[in-house]
């Protein structure tokens, strides 16, 4: 349950003044394990505070504000602050003395200056927080720790050494000139810097839901020497429902703890970070020594599973700085089943631009996997051999002949067409595909499929200075019916010259400081207006605005809000990146994409909103330039309410749009000004439902698995215009059009009005069906409709693999939509619901 202010009491204040300090407290052994919880000492005078922050970039926000807010006080201390917002917090038992005792030093703040001995204090704890305030000088800045101990940093994984000083210059607290200087740093990285080889042991294994049952030790400590780092991904690590539906498992402890366990026995090491979604997990290691060394560390997951958010596939990934050389490690599992090599491509491009990671400054762009120095790429691909029989397959696998093979390898072939993991390489296959098995054996899948072998799990990497050692399987492992495989990689990583590092950033404050206030910054624009035409709903577009700066100095520009206005652009429109930097006599691509989603389609339909949008680009210490966006909406089915599609007897692309526009403002029910009896379930709905249930009671894994993207847009087009006249695309395809047409619903099936009766009623079949009939009659219409159909998918579920639970999970979902946050008691309750519906004999 979500914590409120009336939830909070208030226990202690530590007011952010000139005597306040925070510095971290971590033991040394803490402090190797890198993803450890970080406790940090807040102290104000002679009162000391101890805070246990979790790992992770929240706790890392939070300092950086905390270190922001002291800045402030030490720029200005003419008025101290006197915490209004305190009152709503009062604790009835004792608050109030908390808040006046707190609060009595700050009354003096005005009239005393510090001792000697508090100035002592603060200059140590500036130096143990590492604060980046205004008060620094230049010079301060590359100050180069000696040792872990003598590290200034305020939490771990941001720390402020030489290895990431540039980083650091993009806080908010630095301005244009460190921008500047964070910008020329970069571009003379190789005068300073120089690499070390460190070997990094990648590990991919699809165990097929099942429990450990035999040491990893011949797959994890196959090398002759401990490498320095271990990345090592599963999938399908709980085939359960359980796990696929509220993606919790017992079985991430029971893997995690063999995997610790089959480490290299040479050397110790340190447990950096561990991510899952649903059965893909991903744990890194690093050797203890080398703890110290890592930085920046996030983690993030995204599904592509059925309506792009299932997380039975989809990806999760890591990424690091170590020393000064920027590291994403992504462990993936992709479609599944020969033929859908396109859903494959279509889910590694969709991992890549979806996957995106915060960054230390808030106010800049997230990571995206491919803005890394190394890229290391694990997992189930899933891309099979094809063109070939089992026989055939088998034949030149018994001869040893992989080169052969390969060449039929689907991604192998994807790849050279350049359809995927463009820029990536794999090491030379000379080992048996990994896939399919008879678990427990050697012996190649004996099952009534038949599988034909596959080197299913691959392990891909892009960057420079990379060496592979090995790449093998490992065919001693029986758990599975998959093999698991490894590759030892060298990588040359970048390290800073501290001594060249201090040169070449004096160098570089000089000449800026020479260059500083010479010329106003400029820039020219090649095209100032932008007309997007024919938009469609969940189609991206995009354009590109490209800038050049024609002025004497290096030039910070940004996209501002307007007057009034909360964002820089409207909810459609986005910049890609919305602020940069631009050296003298460089330019600039800025991508505008326009993409009309759930959220902004509703308004766009009903003619309340229009592509139009001004963009104010603003430069530092420079003028604003404004940029004009234009198009127009081709309305669709997706967005547009119940209660107005059951008015529209033709397709809605062919009504006009003040028509759309007087069916959306009319309030759901009969309407006396319309002449015609409303249709009982929109025409749209009827077809998609009709489609299925002729082409797809008996499909296999109908609703779990994803459809194209491309068959979508011309189902999509379909219903919109009426051509032609029955659906096109796969039958997957139909159904992911179906979920995405239920949930791009303004307002769901089940109105948000009659949400609460739902949960209220969920035990008690009788009053479920109660309050369905008290629907709307054209929703009441759809939900039965929709139930129905559900009903006889249940009845072929030998075939299609479905049943209740799964059909419960997926649709009440979409059906019975929370006008608020959902969380874990209500989602299980909707599902309760609904289940009632889908019993034999409902009605």
């Amino acid at each position: 349950m979500a914590v409120t202010a009336d939830d909070v009491s208030l226990e202690d204040i530590i007011p952010i003044s000139l005597d306040f300090a925070v510095v971290e407290v971590s033991s040394p052994e803490q402090l190797a394990v890198v993803g450890a919880d970080t406790k940090v000492r807040v102290s104000f005078q002679e009162e000391d505070l101890e805070l246990r922050l979790p790992f992770g970039s929240h706790s890392r926000f939070f300092l950086s504000e905390v270190n922001r807010a002291w800045s402030d006080v030490c720029k200005s201390t003419t008025q101290a602050p006197k915490f209004e917002w305190i009152s709503k917090y009062h604790n009835a038992t004792g608050g109030q003395g908390v808040v006046k005792q707190a609060l009595a030093p700050l009354a003096k703040l005005n009239q005393h200056r510090k001792s000697e001995k508090s100035s002592e204090k603060r200059g140590s704890s500036e130096k143990e927080k590492g604060a980046n305030s205004g008060t620094q000088n230049s010079k301060q800045a590359y100050a180069v720790p000696e040792s872990r101990e003598d590290r200034n940093d305020l939490v771990r994984s941001s720390s402020h050494t030489t290895s990431n000083k540039a980083q650091i210059l993009a806080m908010p607290q630095f301005g244009l000139r460190d921008n500047l200087i964070k910008c020329e740093l970069l571009k003379n990285e190789n005068l300073y810097t120089y690499t070390e080889d460190f070997s990094f042991f990648l590990g991919t294994y699809n165990v097929n839901g099942q429990t450990p049952k035999e040491s990893l030790r011949p797959w994890l400590s196959c090398t002759a020497t401990p490498p320095d780092m271990y990345c090592v991904g599963f999938q399908e690590l709980d085939l359960s429902k359980e796990a696929f539906f509220f993606n919790d498992t017992p079985k991430e402890l029971e893997w995690t703890k063999a995997v610790s366990e089959a480490l290299h026995p040479d050397a110790k090491y340190a447990l950096v970070k561990l991510v899952r979604l649903v059965g893909i997990m991903l744990i890194f290691y690093v050797k203890k020594k080398y703890a110290q060394f890592i930085s920046d560390v996030e983690a993030e997951t995204v599904g592509t599973g059925i309506m792009g958010r299932m997380g039975n596939k989809g990806a999760v990934a890591i990424r690091f700085r170590f020393h000064n050389s920027d590291i994403c490690v992504v462990n993936s599992h992709l479609a599944a089943h020969i033929e859908e090599y396109e859903r494959r491509n279509q889910d590694y491009k969709d991992i890549c631009s979806r996957l995106q990671f915060r960054q230390l400054d808030p106010t800049q762009p997230p990571l995206t996997i491919m803005k890394h120095d190394v890229v290391l790429w694990i997992g189930d691909l899933n891309y099979r051999i094809t063109e070939l029989d089992v026989s055939n397959v088998k034949e030149l696998i018994s001869k040893k002949d992989f080169e052969t093979l390969h060449s039929y390898d689907q991604l192998k072939r994807q790849i050279d067409e350049k359809a995927v993991f463009v820029g990536f390489v794999e090491g030379e296959i000379d080992f048996q595909p990994t896939y399919k098995y008879d678990t427990g054996s050697d012996k190649w899948d004996t099952s009534e499929k038949c599988r034909v072998p596959a080197w299913c799990d691959r392990i891909l990497w892009t960057g420079k200075n990379i060496m592979q050692q090995h790449y093998q399987s490992h065919m001693t492992l029986k758990t599975s019916d998959h093999k698991p495989v490894s590759s030892l990689l060298v990588i040359g990583i970048k390290k800073v010259n501290a001594e060249v590092y201090k040169k070449t950033f004096e160098e570089i404050v000089r000449n800026i400081d020479k260059m500083e206030n010479e010329c106003i910054p400029s820039v020219t624009l090649f095209k100032r207006e932008f007309h997007f035409k024919d938009v469609k709903y969940m189609q991206r577009r995009a354009e590109t605005l490209s800038l050049f700066n024609d002025g004497q100095v290096p030039c910070q520009f940004e996209f501002i809000q307007k007057p009034n206005e909360s964002t820089y652009c409207k909810p459609w429109l986005t910049a890609d990146p919305p602020k940069g930097f631009i050296a003298q006599g460089g330019s600039v691509d800025i991508e505008l994409e326009v993409f009309v989603n759930r959220s902004t389609a509703p308004e766009l339909n009903a003619g309340k909103e229009q592509i139009e949008d001004i963009l104010v680009l603003h430069l530092e210490r420079g003028k604003d330039y404004f940029i004009s966006v234009t198009g127009n909406y081709l309305p669709s089915c997706y967005g547009s309410s119940i209660h107005s599609l059951c008015q529209l007897r033709e397709p809605i692309q062919d009504m006009p749009q003040e028509t759309l526009r007087d069916m959306a403002e009319m309030v759901g029910g009969d309407d006396d000004r319309n002449a015609e009896k409303p249709l009982d379930i929109p025409k749209e709905l009827w077809m998609m439902v009709d489609h299925l249930f002729r082409n797809a009671l008996n499909q296999e894994d109908i609703f779990q698995q994803p459809g194209l993207r491309t068959e979508f847009a011309e189902i999509r087009d379909c219903l919109d215009t009426g051509i032609p006249d029955s659906l096109p695309g796969s039958n997957h395809s139909a159904a992911e059009a179906l979920l995405l047409f239920l949930d791009a619903l303004p307002e769901p099936v089940v109105p948000y009005s009659s949400y609460q009766q739902c949960l209220e009623s969920c035990s008690n079949a009788s009053q479920c069906e109660k309050v369905i009939s008290m629907l709307p009659q054209c929703h009441k219409n759809v939900f039965n409709y929709l139930a129905a159909f559900l009903r006889e998918l249940l009845k072929n579920s030998a075939s299609n693999r479905l049943d209740a639970n799964i059909l419960a999970t997926i649709f009440a979902s979409l059906l019975l939509k929370s006008p608020t946050k959902q969380d874990i008691a209500e989602k299980r309750k909707t599902q309760e619901f609904f289940q009632h519906f889908l019993a034999q004999g409902s009605s």
